[in-house]
C-alpha cells in the first residue's frame, strides 16, 4: 500500500531550512538596488526571488536522490533522512526534483522573455550548477560549483533582470554572502569526512583534514565581516552596511561549535550547517536592511 505523504513530509524532503543559502543572496541583492539604483522593476526581483528557491528545491532533492544511490547518505550518517529512514522512496524523491525543476524552467523562461537573452546564460548556468552538482561533488568541486550557484550568479542575475543591465560592482556582496554559503557545505563535509570516504567520494574537507577544515570553516564566517568593513571604509558600499557586523555574534558562536570538534569529533558539529544557514540568514537580511536605511537616507 502505497505511503500517503503529508505537507510535513513534503517540506521536510526540500530541506526548507537550506533556502537562505539561494534566497538570501538575492534579498540581499534587491537591498543594493533600493540603495543604489533608481528604474528597479521589482516585479522581476520578486520572480527571481521565488524562482532560485525553486531551483534550491530541486537541487536538495537532486543531490538527496544520486547521494542515496551512491550510498553517500546511509543509516548511520548525519543531515536529512528522508531516504535513508525510509520517509520516501528514492523514485518518489526523483519524481519530486524533476517536478520541480521543470517549475523553476517554466519560471525561468517567463523571467527570460520580460527581460532579455542575456538572462538565459545566466540560467544555463544555474541549471548546470544544480544538475552537475552531485557528480562534481564527489570529485571535490562542490564549493565551487555553491559558490558560483549561489553567490555569483544570483546576485549578478538578479541585477539584470530588474535593470536589464550588468552592475558588477554587487560582486562586492557575492563575496561575503558566497563564503558563509560555502561554510554551509564544508562544515558539513567536515562532519562527514568518515562517511564520504567510505563511500569513496573525494571532498575538500577530506582533502585538507579534519583540523585544517576547522580553520577554513572558521575563516569562511569571520572573513566576511572584514570584507565588509574594508568595502565601507574604502567607500565601495555605504557605510550604513557595517550594521550587518552585528551577525557577527552568531558567527563567533558557530566557530566555538566548529572548534569543539578537536575535542568531540564530528558528533559536536552535527547542526553546524544549520546554524550556519541562520548566520546567513542574519547576515543577509542585516545587509538588505542597511541597504535600505541607506537609500532612504540618502
Amino acid at each position: 500500500m502505497k505511503h500517503k505523504h503529508s505537507l510535513r513530509d513534503w517540506l521536510t524532503a526540500v530541506r526548507p531550512w537550506s533556502f537562505p543559502a539561494s534566497a538570501m543572496p538575492v534579498v540581499a541583492t534587491l537591498g543594493y538596488l533600493f540603495a543604489m539604483h533608481d528604474d528597479v522593476d521589482w516585479v522581476n526581483g520578486v520572480w527571481a526571488l521565488v524562482n532560485i528557491i525553486v531551483f534550491h528545491a530541486a537541487g536538495n532533492t537532486w543531490s538527496d536522490y544520486f547521494d542515496y544511490k551512491r550510498e553517500v547518505d546511509a543509516g548511520d550518517t548525519f543531515g536529512v533522512r528522508t531516504l535513508t529512514a525510509g520517509q520516501f522512496t528514492p523514485k518518489e524523491i526523483y519524481r519530486l526534483s524533476v517536478s520541480l525543476l521543470a517549475v523553476a524552467l517554466l519560471g525561468g523562461v517567463g523571467l527570460l522573455l520580460r527581460t532579455g537573452l542575456p538572462l538565459l546564460y545566466i540560467g544555463i548556468g544555474g541549471l548546470l550548477c544544480s544538475v552537475l552538482y552531485p557528480p562534481l561533488k564527489y570529485k571535490a568541486c562542490g564549493d565551487y560549483v555553491i559558490f558560483m550557484a549561489y553567490a555569483l550568479l544570483p546576485t549578478i542575475g538578479t541585477v539584470y533582470a530588474t535593470t536589464l543591465h550588468f552592475d558588477w560592482r554587487v560582486l562586492y556582496l557575492a563575496v561575503p554572502i558566497g563564503l558563509i554559503t560555502v561554510a554551509i557545505l564544508h562544515c558539513n563535509n567536515l562532519r562527514d569526512i568518515d562517511t564520504d570516504r567510505r563511500a569513496h567520494i573525494s571532498t575538500p574537507a577530506m582533502q585538507m583534514g579534519g583540523r585544517a577544515s576547522v580553520w577554513v570553516y572558521c575563516l569562511e564566517v569571520l572573513l566576511p565581516f572584514a570584507w565588509l568593513v574594508g568595502c565601507a571604509v574604502g567607500g565601495v558600499l555605504p557605510a550604513w552596511c557595517l550594521l550587518a557586523c552585528v551577525a557577527a555574534i552568531p558567527a563567533v558562536a558557530n566557530v566555538r561549535v566548529a572548534v569543539s570538534y578537536f575535542r568531540n569529533g564530528a558528533a559536536a558539529i552535527a547542526n553546524l550547517d544549520e546554524g550556519t544557514a541562520k548566520l546567513q540568514l542574519a547576515f543577509s537580511l542585516l545587509l538588505a536592511v542597511a541597504f535600505t536605511i541607506s537609500g532612504v537616507v540618502s
